[in-house]
């Protein structure tokens, strides 16, 4: 299901990917895609952000960086969660579709974290299949 689409107004590609790959990839291998997953979100909403004038993060990599080595410390995933999440719905705001709800998102976090990475997997395709070009 995963297919490339360009972003409106720029260069940058963004992805359409399925949620329960997003969600069980990381069982089958060992958290890497995971980690891969998020830088590459991460970059897509920098480049949505850079196309439509609005801060949407600036360093993909530093973001990965906080899941693996910085969850070691629990304080940086925390964190690049909260703000990847954030970055998630102001993207959905600018795109014109319905953002992912906080309150969910959190509980998704604390009883189900791969229920949340899929949460948010939904709420990117749907802002990527309404604002990109094939």
């Amino acid at each position: 299901m995963a297919h490339e689409l360009r972003i409106s107004g720029s260069d940058g590609l963004v992805k359409i990917r399925n949620p329960w790959a997003v969600a069980l990839l990381p069982f089958i291998t060992f958290g890497i895609y995971h980690l891969v997953w998020w830088y590459r979100i991460n970059r897509e909403l920098r480049a949505f952000g850079y196309a439509n004038d609005v801060d949407l993060g600036t360093s993909p990599a530093l973001s990965t960086l906080a899941l693996f080595p910085g969850a070691l410390i629990i304080v940086p995933a925390l964190v690049t969660y909260w703000r990847g999440t954030r970055r998630a719905q102001e993207a959905a705001r600018v795109g014109g579709t319905e953002p992912i709800n906080g309150w969910i998102a959190l509980l998704l976090f604390i009883i189900i974290p791969p229920a949340l990475w899929a949460y948010v997997q939904v709420s990117l395709n749907a802002v990527w299949s309404s604002n990109a070009v094939t």
